[in-house]
């Protein structure tokens, strides 16, 4: 047959063919035979190919449902069939027309039967059945398909929609085709959008008078859906303004008045593009960042927030679940089933009295429609309650996948590993990722803060907990920081009790809170909130796992009796992606580590976690708790909550300095909050110093960049009169500064002069403390380093003896002795180690013991230990004497000797204070001191220069004199 016919004879067979279908003979051999006319070669072309195709859609639209069936699947293939011929065409002339052709488009807003001059055989004909394609739609008259009778629309979509979805290339090829796309397609789309648009459910049929064309038809409604989808994932660049509209008419079927069916088939077309980053990507580019289009991907996003907060607000639904009783109730509850530890409640959202359970799951980043498929139905398919939720919900977590691949340029489950994405962007990309987020922060959160507090079972509030923690991040990558907060605080809101998070969390950015309603119980109506008979919701969101006494804020007045509060196992789940939040994106938190802290600060609090050695926390309850009542599940959870908290705190050491800076500072002021309270004597949360001290010794490798913030604060705490607070200021400074100093530095400590000296600072500082505990914690903490680091401090020894020789007669006995411990320590052990200069401190040091009169032996020995240093003159005279050079402003001046030799002024810093000793008012001292000083002299006075002997004899001997007479 393909030899034997021609284009003549084509016309001779189709006009038979013509004949036996006007007729109704053999219809399914005729639909054949045009197949195989068709198929077996090229030669058809023009007004024969058209009639061909009239005649197969004639014998779709006869009675017979076999012919019906073959004819449209043989009008189907032949659609196909005239544009594969278009692409067979194309590549066979791609190779040798290289030069591009004008095309006057003028010419063709003027539809005719004539294809445009410039397409080739194969196009042209593909041309005019696409643009008469169109018109049957638009129940036109068709232009080359002469001889139509009858066309439907819902086939007309079909057949559109299978080109536009096949063949793309040819759309964007000729520019012929672009523009039936633009000025015919769509034209066509918006026309037939316009029932769906005004119809509103909610309205009564009388008043609408809508005649029956008037009103949204499922079977023309889903193909028109199914067309439009196809325009905006294949045409977008095609059709920028065109998609702008089919968008906004698409976020419009969203409107709680218009069809449950109609809003599903709209959360499907939206779901296809959410799972498409680059989809996403190109929206924002084309409309959201220019000035004068409208923000359709922020208008998405918050139709889909919308759309999500509408659903427990339908009063229909309100009454249903009223009226009803059972309806909208969970199921669980109604079979009488224990809803507990170990039992799987059925997956959904309840809130507001309206419960939607989850009736489909996707992967992530894949959509699959359901309604959008029923190209068999005629009426609206019965649409279950939480179909709704299900894909508006996939769609929130898909955008976030998007965005962040956007953003990071890795897939979402990258974005959930540890560790902080270094963000890098051109300065275009920059602006584009913060449009991204700029426009669908609101929406996002307005519908996943109240998802979170609806979801009942811990899978779905864990992937909502999950997408907030990974925009958070996205957020603070960007340094976008009212967003950042407004999710982190959703996150702490989450981990509080409602009506304890109010109080808490007040001071939160504006905004933040928007999609959180809080209309449950206030702190005075705890007992009908927190019984769970009373609920009618029975699901783990309300399995109170822990009861604790509130944290005393500056909000609540002085003197308030705050009731127990509960904590649920949600309570616990938004702590825990709290911690990880905090673990993974510290980095980008910046102030909001205030935030953080907060929240984390209350929860442990209620749940009864004291600091312990090094700042962890363990579970230490009082007797005076008595409401404290914590389940066996969270008591065996404590431990691993303190690990987690703990291990937070142990990562900051792979924060950047800035980083850890903003964490410091969180720190402080929280605990400068903990200070305000414990003024007015109520107990302060001991959190904030606690981990100020974890911090502090996870990060000794740079202790430069913190040791100062940290310890000022810590000296603040010290002086508090609260004895709690002073107690863990001073435990925190005591530990890090042992810590410090038995650190391994580069280069080693023991020659790093401005280091010793940083370390020490604090410790010195506590002397000026005026409280006796603080000090006597200060003078066990010398005690320690000197058994432990003594050695090391070469450079320190000016300030060990000023802590030691810092405690006088008012300090009292105990203060005392513990500091004379300190000093026969050294006087023992260190000299050898410590430098020339410190001798003569050392000595004035000891003197000061002589002379306190709390505790005569303390004095008896401290003049014994004169004598043992100057024993140690005496053994180390020529490592002393050639040590003793340059700067001697470390001794005193002694009148009367002009050019004293710098060993002689070291024995005369001895003779001076055991002279002034000889003095003393207790008599059992001077003796002691008189003794002591005439063995030395007659010992070690041959070591004086002359002129040195003149002085001790005519200032000291003379004084001693003129004092005893």
């Amino acid at each position: 047959m393909q030899q034997a016919v021609d284009q003549k004879g084509a016309r001779y067979i189709t006009d038979t063919m013509w004949m036996l279908m006007e007729s109704g003979t053999e219809e399914v051999k005729v639909l054949q035979s045009v197949t195989l006319l068709l198929t077996t070669n090229t030669i058809v072309h023009g007004d024969t190919l058209a009639r061909n195709l009239v005649l197969c859609f004639r014998l779709h639209f006869t009675k017979d449902s076999t012919t019906i069936n073959t004819a449209g699947a043989t009008v189907r293939q032949l659609v196909s069939l005239v544009f594969e011929r278009v692409v067979a065409e194309d590549d066979y002339f791609r190779t040798k027309e290289s030069a591009s052709r004008e095309v006057n488009l003028e010419e063709l807003k003027v539809p005719s039967n004539v294809a445009p001059k410039g397409l080739r055989p194969c196009a042209a004909d593909a041309y005019l059945m696409f643009q008469d394609l169109v018109q049957l739609v638009n129940a036109d008259q068709p232009y080359w398909l002469i001889g139509m009778t009858e066309m439907t629309r819902t086939f007309g979509l079909e057949l559109l929609e299978s080109v536009l979805t096949n063949f793309s290339s040819v759309f964007f090829q000729h520019p012929e085709f672009s523009f039936l796309l633009k000025e015919r397609v769509c034209a066509l789309v918006i026309k037939l959008f316009s029932p769906n648009i005004k119809y509103r459910s909610s309205v009564p049929a009388s008043i609408q008078q809508a005649t029956p064309l008037d009103k949204p038809y499922f079977p023309i409604s889903m193909r028109l859906l199914r067309v439009v989808s196809i325009l905006i994932q294949h045409y977008h660049s095609l059709l920028v303004t065109e998609c702008e509209i089919f968008l906004s008419l698409i976020v419009k079927f969203l409107d709680p008045d218009k069809p449950v069916w109609q809003r599903s088939l709209a959360l499907e077309v939206l779901h296809k593009m959410t799972v498409q980053p680059e989809l996403l990507k190109s929206f924002c580019k084309c409309y959201d960042l220019k000035t004068h289009a409208t923000n359709i991907f922020q208008d998405i996003v918050n139709s889909l927030g919308a759309y999500v907060q509408s659903l427990f607000v339908n009063p229909q639904l309100m009454a249903q679940s009223v009226v009803g009783g059972a309806q909208g109730q969970p199921p669980a509850l109604l079979a009488g089933m224990p809803v507990g530890p170990g039992v799987s409640p059925q997956p959904g959202f309840f809130s507001r009295g309206v419960w939607l359970p989850v009736v489909v799951t996707f992967s992530s980043g894949q959509a699959k429609s359901t309604y959008l498929e029923m190209l068999d139905k005629i009426d609206p398919p019965p649409i279950p309650d939480g179909y709704g939720i299900s894909v508006a919900y996939a769609c929130l977590l898909d955008i976030i996948r998007s965005v962040a691949i956007i953003i990071e340029g890795v897939s979402s489950s990258g974005t959930e590993s540890c560790g902080a994405v270094t963000y890098r962007a051109s300065d275009e990309e920059r602006e584009l990722h913060a449009q991204l987020i700029n426009s669908s922060w609101c929406g996002l959160l307005a519908a996943l803060s109240p998802l979170i507090d609806a979801s009942t079972d811990e899978t779905a509030s864990e992937n909502v907990l999950k997408a907030i923690q990974t925009f958070a991040s996205l957020c603070g990558c960007l340094d976008l920081q009212t967003p950042r907060d407004a999710f982190i605080t959703a996150i702490c809101k989450a981990s509080l009790p409602p009506h304890y998070a109010l109080t808490v969390l007040n001071t939160g950015p504006q905004g933040a809170g928007s999609g959180r309603n809080h209309s449950r119980a206030s702190s005075q109506d705890l007992t009908s909130q927190y019984n769970l008979n009373s609920y009618s919701e029975g699901d783990y969101r309300q399995q109170v796992v822990a009861v604790g006494t509130p944290l005393p804020t500056a909000s609540v007045p002085i003197g308030t009796q705050q009731g127990p509060v509960m904590l649920t196992a949600k309570n616990l789940q938004c702590m825990r992606a709290l911690l990880s939040l905090a673990h993974c994106h510290g980095s980008i938190l910046g102030t909001a580590w205030h935030l953080v802290l907060t929240t984390l600060q209350h929860l442990v609090w209620i749940l009864g976690l004291k600091p312990s050695t090094g700042g962890s926390l363990k579970a230490g309850r009082t007797t005076a708790d008595s409401n404290a009542v914590i389940t066996t599940a969270v008591m065996a959870d404590l431990p691993v909550l303190s690990a987690m908290l703990s291990r937070l705190f142990e990562s900051s050491q792979y924060l950047d300095d800035v980083a850890l800076h903003h964490l410091i500072d969180a720190l402080c002021k929280l605990s400068h909050e903990a200070m305000e309270l414990a003024y007015s004597n109520r107990e302060p949360s001991l959190f904030a110093v606690a981990k100020l001290l974890e911090t502090g010794l996870v990060n000794l490798p740079r202790v430069e960049v913190l040791w100062r913030p940290l310890t000022n604060h810590l000296l603040e705490v010290c002086q508090h009169p609260h004895i709690r607070m002073r107690e863990w200021g001073v435990e925190a400074i005591t530990y890090l500064v042992k810590a410090a100093l038995q650190h391994k530095y580069q280069p080693p400590l023991r020659d790093n002069q401005k280091l010793q000296t940083l370390l020490l600072g604090p410790l010195s500082e506590l002397s000026s403390v005026p409280h006796g505990d603080v000090r006597q914690r200060q003078l066990e903490c010398v005690l320690q380093v000197l058994h432990g680091a003594g050695e090391t401090l070469s450079h320190g020894w000016p300030l060990v003896l000023g802590i030691i020789g810092a405690v006088s007669d008012h300090h009292g006995e105990n203060l005392i002795r513990v500091a004379f411990q300190c000093l026969q320590l050294v006087v023992t052990d260190f000299l050898p180690v410590m430098p020339w200069r410190c001798l003569p401190l050392c000595v004035d040091t000891a003197a000061k013991f002589g002379s306190q009169t709390q505790e005569l032996n303390i004095s008896l020995t401290a003049v014994g230990l004169m004598w043992n240093i100057s024993d140690y003159f005496y053994q180390n005279q020529e490592k002393l004497c050639q040590s003793l050079f340059g700067d001697t402003t470390v001794f005193p001046d002694f009148p009367g000797t002009l050019n004293m030799p710098p060993f002689d002024k070291l024995w005369m810093c001895l003779y001076a204070r055991l002279g002034d000793l000889c003095v003393d008012s207790r008599p059992a001292v001077r003796k002691s001191a008189g003794q002591t000083l005439f063995s030395t002299i007659s010992a070690h006075g041959g070591l004086l220069h002359q002129p040195t002997w003149q002085a001790v004899l005519w200032q000291k001997y003379h004084y001693f004199i003129e004092e005893v007479m």
